[in-house]
């Protein structure tokens, strides 16, 4: 993993994927689900407290009437200032307005937490790459369906589009 980040907060963004009551209550690994909204939490309080850009994104099944009970985000996720956007693929650029928004704001940074870390974050970083952003992922705050998958994303894919961090690395100070 890449040594503590300096991230100024006018330019970068938490982007924490899926997570949404029945998307946290599955098995996961290598942590629970749990495990990781407290470090997803913990870190969008750091990422408020210096006035840096949260954005909570979530997945609605297309073409469906009602969504499936849990479908929203973790009561007391989303505060005022974050961002909500909901995707209807498995992931968060395609078919949103996530891109304006976030160069609305200035963002040039992007740091991934959320689940399943080989499905939604990893296509919604590969989009974000594609896009030019730098990328910066926080390993113990997300997980997948296998140890396996994880561990793929995290130690092959990952490094090759951005920075893997753990929470206590992320350091967010003006520039």
């Amino acid at each position: 993993m890449a040594e503590a980040l300096a991230l100024d907060p006018a330019h970068t963004a938490l982007v924490l994927i899926d997570l949404m009551d029945r998307i946290v209550a599955l098995p996961l690994e290598p942590r629970k689900g749990a495990e990781v909204l407290v470090a997803a939490e913990e870190l969008a309080e750091a990422f408020r407290t210096v006035g840096a850009l949260v954005v909570l994104v979530r997945a609605e099944r297309p073409g469906i009437a009602e969504q499936p009970p849990g479908s929203g985000l973790v009561a007391g996720l989303l505060r005022d200032g974050d961002l909500e956007v909901v995707k209807r693929t498995v992931g968060g650029f395609q078919g949103t307005d996530l891109d304006e928004r976030l160069r609305r704001h200035g963002i040039t940074t992007l740091v991934f937490g959320g689940v399943a870390t080989n499905l939604g974050v990893e296509s919604t970083a590969r989009a974000a790459a594609d896009l030019g952003y730098d990328l910066v992922f926080v390993e113990d705050a997300m997980a997948a369906f296998t140890a396996a998958e994880h561990e793929a994303s995290v130690r092959l894919d990952f490094p090759r589009l951005g920075s893997v961090v753990a929470a206590s690395q992320v350091r967010l100070a003006a520039g």
